[in-house]
């Protein structure tokens, strides 16, 4: 009876030791993503140029932004929030009146 017990409470050591972590103290910061935050300001240069995948890519990089999308006229878009996301808003000839952040 004894060694079953004994047996079982190794067993359960050795289940919850396999949960714990072994990585070092400070390496959870340099394995997560980094998040990209948008910055409009530096691409507010896009206003009232034609837009075309160079200037999205122009714009995308000078905001530091990950993603940008060209938002046309009555185009149905979704609201959220994204700190990560550059807006380039155009009107119906393509040209740029708008650009944000989200």
């Amino acid at each position: 009876m004894r060694l079953i017990i004994a047996t079982l409470a190794t067993m359960a050591l050795l289940l919850m030791s396999a949960c714990g972590s072994t990585a070092p103290a400070g390496s959870e910061a340099a394995s997560a993503p980094a998040i990209t935050r948008c910055n409009a300001a530096p691409a507010q240069f896009a206003v009232g140029r034609q837009v075309d995948a160079a200037l999205e890519s122009d714009a995308r990089a000078r905001a530091g932004a990950r993603t940008s999308r060209v938002l046309k006229p009555d185009q149905v878009v979704t609201m959220e929030f994204n700190a990560e996301r550059l807006n380039l808003t155009v009107d119906a000839t393509g040209r740029v009146t708008r650009v944000n952040c989200g």
